[in-house]
């Protein structure tokens, strides 16, 4: 299945959630929004929001700074 992702299509071999993705990258959800086919998804759904072939996935990452 391929899944853009923050503009770039990723192909992956098997059904992943979101919460997947993140682990996968080390990507604490404490520190990201998560925009899936131009939807805010909510932390607490990242566990049982599967991704599936064509989905646009944006990671938004907060930096702090002053």
């Amino acid at each position: 299945m391929i899944i853009r992702i923050n503009g770039q299509d990723l192909t992956f071999d098997q059904e992943l959630s979101i919460q997947n993705f993140l682990d996968t990258k080390n990507i604490s959800i404490n520190s990201v929004v998560v925009e899936l086919n131009q939807s805010i998804i909510p932390s607490d759904k990242y566990p049982t929001t599967w991704l599936t072939h064509q989905d646009n996935l944006e990671i938004l990452r907060f930096v702090g700074g002053g």
